[in-house]
């Protein structure tokens, strides 16, 4: 096998992984909404929290449907467009995500951890914590792996020396 072969296998496996973290996100928002909770998986937002949330079934719905975005963003990666503009804006998107969500990680660990108490008390079930903390740190990892394979794909080297 060769390593034009093994490199696209491993970016796509890798935005496939990517868009199913996307997709773990977008549930686990719907079922927070549904609970009309705040916060995230194992990591429930203060009392106080909710005073500043006017409806909060609708804002973790907008959340659901950031993630339900996210999902299809990590889809285009699975095979890059040859359209440079389409497949750079994927890319930028990607990295804005994987910014975000990397970013998520590393609060969410903190607080875990207890070293950050401003982002709020160490969660109750660890369990379902670092769950979640595992969740996000593959997806992150995962569309960092997409987006640069998709920045280096032959596709669009391709199209850019065919001209």
């Amino acid at each position: 096998m060769d390593s034009t072969t093994t490199t696209t296998r491993t970016q796509r496996a890798a935005a496939l992984t990517a868009c199913a973290g996307a997709l773990a996100y977008t549930i686990s928002k719907v079922g927070l909404a549904r609970d009309g909770e705040l916060g995230m998986p194992g990591f429930p937002a203060p009392p106080e929290a909710y005073a500043s949330v006017g409806d909060v079934t609708a804002a973790q719905l907008g959340n659901a449907g950031l993630g339900l975005l996210m999902a299809l963003v990590a889809l285009l990666l699975v095979r890059p467009p040859a359209a440079r503009w389409v497949r750079r804006g994927a890319v930028l998107v990607s990295w804005a995500g994987i910014l975000m969500v990397g970013a998520g990680v590393i609060g969410f660990g903190a607080r875990a951890a207890g070293v950050a108490p401003a982002l709020g008390a160490v969660p109750p079930a660890a369990g379902t914590a670092l769950a979640a903390l595992a969740v996000g740190a593959l997806w992150a990892a995962a569309w960092t792996v997409a987006a640069v394979g998709a920045t280096r794909t032959r596709r669009g080297r391709g199209a850019r020396a065919a001209r």
